[in-house]
């Protein structure tokens, strides 16, 4: 018997934390080489540690100098806002190691011959839509995103002082019938400044829930239930307190632990990648099927081998009582999108520099815009799955 009653938990970090500044600086070498050639391929990691930043990966197209590339990470570093003892913009040790792109990669995935570009890798990507928030995104994984996002910017602004930029965020809701119904518990741990006291941390946080969840999932929060820095403090963080890697929050970067994941991270990666542009694509099909009002949730699984065009498997799943649907809507998805690479590519315009700006906060349920950013996220399409 399905269980329609359970307790939920999602995690945020910010934009701040170790991982999520190499993601950041990663999706910048991406934007970088897709800006003076769109046909540009990048697979770019990251690894930071106590004022040391280490670049290493493939490239192929325009020539980006080393010292251009260091000025840029330095750029993101400042940016996030980090200029402490530890780790900081300034004096930062920063390291390149980027190399020419495998030809044996090159072969399976250049098209040639009127034949159709193939994937850059095999695998399998998933997307997923709810009707749980007004994103069409899990509410668990919506709310945490938001605290952190709205810490961030009133950080930046100057009006949230002493809070600094690692941060870490976690909602635990309470489904019944499949549905949320409260916030059972919350927990944010940021780094804050060495002349804040965990009391003084408490009070500047707690408001940013009350900003960031609707007061009908609130009302029943137990203020037992808010764990601000439970570990007691958290002065020392960022790279100098934990050594971070590219894409190490690809849970984060998606459904928050609601939806499967392929494994694939999406950071640092150009969008021949299918790794990133199929988990967009699938998104955006799931999310136009939840949007038209086919079901109250979708997932798409896409599969598809290197060197080979078109997925291999189309999967759609639909919400219980909505599965005589399936077929009709696995019937469109054939007739109207084209999903290969390139389809993708060309559907979505992803070979713009669209990319740094999705390395924090997750890469779904945010605004498109009108530079391109988060094209996966319109809903132009919701009309075709009129059933």
């Amino acid at each position: 018997m399905i269980n329609r009653n359970y307790l939920f938990t999602s995690e945020s970090v910010s934009e701040g934390h170790p991982d999520k500044v190499c993601d950041r600086i990663s999706d910048m070498v991406v934007d970088s080489y897709l800006s003076q050639d769109p046909v540009s391929r990048v697979a770019c990691e990251t690894l930071t540690t106590t004022n040391k930043v280490v670049l290493a990966g493939e490239t192929r197209g325009p020539k980006i100098e080393k010292d251009e590339l260091i000025n840029k990470v330095r750029n993101c570093i400042k940016d996030i806002g980090y200029d402490q003892e530890g780790f900081s913009w300034k004096t930062a040790n920063i390291e390149t190691f980027l190399h020419e792109q495998s030809t044996d990669i090159a072969m399976g995935v250049d098209s040639k011959e009127n034949k159709e570009e193939g994937a850059g890798d095999q695998g399998i990507m998933f997307g997923y839509a709810c009707n749980e928030t007004d994103d069409f995104m899990p509410a668990p994984i919506h709310f945490s995103h938001k605290i952190l996002r709205l810490m961030a910017e009133d950080r930046k602004s100057g009006s949230l002082k002493g809070i600094e930029p690692d941060s870490k965020s976690q909602v635990t809701m309470l489904y019944e019938n499949n549905k949320p119904i409260k916030v059972t518990s919350v927990v944010i741990s940021t780094q804050h400044s060495k002349d804040l006291n965990q009391e003084k941390v408490r009070e500047l946080v707690i408001p940013y829930i009350n900003k960031s969840i609707p007061k009908k999932y609130l009302q029943e929060l137990d203020n037992k239930e808010i764990y601000i820095n439970p570990t007691g403090q958290f002065i020392i963080g960022g790279p100098d307190g934990d050594t971070g890697l590219t894409g190490r929050k690809i849970i984060v970067d998606t459904y928050g632990g609601a939806a499967p994941h392929g494994g694939g991270a999406f950071s640092g990666k150009d969008p021949t990648k299918v790794d990133r542009s199929a988990a967009y694509a699938s998104r955006y099909l799931a999310k136009n099927i939840v949007s038209a009002g086919v079901s109250e949730k979708c997932l798409i699984q896409l599969a598809y081998a290197i060197g080979v065009s078109k997925p291999l498997s189309i999967f759609v799943k639909l919400a219980e009582g909505d599965e005589n649907k399936v077929e009709k809507v696995k019937e469109i998805i054939d007739k109207n999108f084209n999903l290969s690479p390139r389809g993708i590519r060309e559907m979505l315009k992803l070979n713009n520099p669209i990319y740094e700006i999705t390395s924090a906060y997750g890469h779904f349920g945010r605004k498109p815009t009108n530079k391109g950013e988060f094209s996966w996220e319109k809903t132009d399409k919701a009309y075709l799955f009129k059933l």
